[in-house]
């Protein structure tokens, strides 16, 4: 093989390598991602079900205060 063609299957190679490692720190990085997702959801769901419990106790301490109104 001449000098050029060993010269550029070096640099193909190392171009792969390159995009192996992109591939691989893109994946890990997509994985943390999905886990975030996943705990920002799930922290959602949770203030979402606070959220009806303080709107339910919040009304029912305006249906009494409204009862002592009218006594």
């Amino acid at each position: 093989m001449s000098k050029v063609t060993l010269s550029n299957i070096e640099a193909l190679e190392s171009k792969v390598e390159e995009l192996l490692a992109l591939t691989r720190q893109l994946s890990q990085e997509n994985a943390e991602l999905k886990e975030q997702l996943n705990d920002i959801r799930n922290d959602r769901s949770h203030l979402a079900q606070q959220k009806e419990q303080v709107r339910s106790h919040v009304e029912g301490m305006i249906a009494r205060l409204k009862t002592l109104e009218t006594a």
